[in-house]
């Protein structure tokens, strides 16, 4: 699913018109990547949580010319999906036969 698809859909199920869709799917993303930003974990329940990794820095190669590289440290977010988003995605992946205890 891309954004404007996102957007779309939002558009759909609120009744709203697809600039306010868009405003309302941005506001959440910025305000995720705010968050983030700041070093926040940002926690949704029943679909799972945001974070930032650090990655240490390391000796890495450059591919064309095969030198030695430091590659410095970063943060890298993350995301955790949430227990109930993990059974929802899993339960249309369970054969009928297994469903029903056979």
């Amino acid at each position: 699913m891309t954004k404007s698809e996102l957007v779309e859909e939002v558009s759909r199920v609120s009744d709203l018109t697809k600039k306010h869709s868009e405003v309302i799917v941005d506001s959440v993303f910025q305000t995720i990547i705010d968050a983030l930003h700041r070093g926040e974990k940002i926690e949704l329940r029943g679909f799972g949580s945001f974070r930032l990794r650090q990655r240490e820095p390391r000796k890495g190669r450059n591919p064309k010319t095969g030198d030695r590289v430091d590659v410095p440290p970063k943060k890298v977010p993350y995301f955790k999906p949430g227990k109930e988003l993990k059974d929802l995605i899993n339960q249309s992946a369970v054969p009928e036969d297994e469903d029903r205890g056979a």
